[in-house]
């Protein structure tokens, strides 16, 4: 393998490791899975005060979903890497 290579391999996984979305998805994943779960176990009182919606139950499942897209976009469309500045 040559430097060259080498090179373009590092800045490859550079772009892929600081890619926001990323960091975004792994947030709304990590969080969406905790609204979920206080969601579904809701007492009556929290319900009650959201008027008769389960609030947080539907808030996770939507920051759940949020947070797969943005990583599922990520996963298809990688972060392309940046060209080498010409010397």
């Amino acid at each position: 393998m040559t430097d060259n290579d080498e090179l373009t391999r590092k800045r490859a996984s550079a772009a892929r490791t600081f890619d926001v979305r990323r960091v975004i998805g792994g947030l709304f994943t990590a969080y969406g899975v905790i609204i979920t779960l206080v969601g579904i176990f809701d007492g009556a009182d929290e319900i009650a005060k959201a008027e008769g919606v389960r609030i947080n139950l539907w808030m996770g499942l939507a920051m759940l979903a949020l947070g797969l897209f943005f990583l599922t976009w990520q996963w298809l469309r990688p972060a392309e890497t940046p060209e080498a500045p010409e010397q």
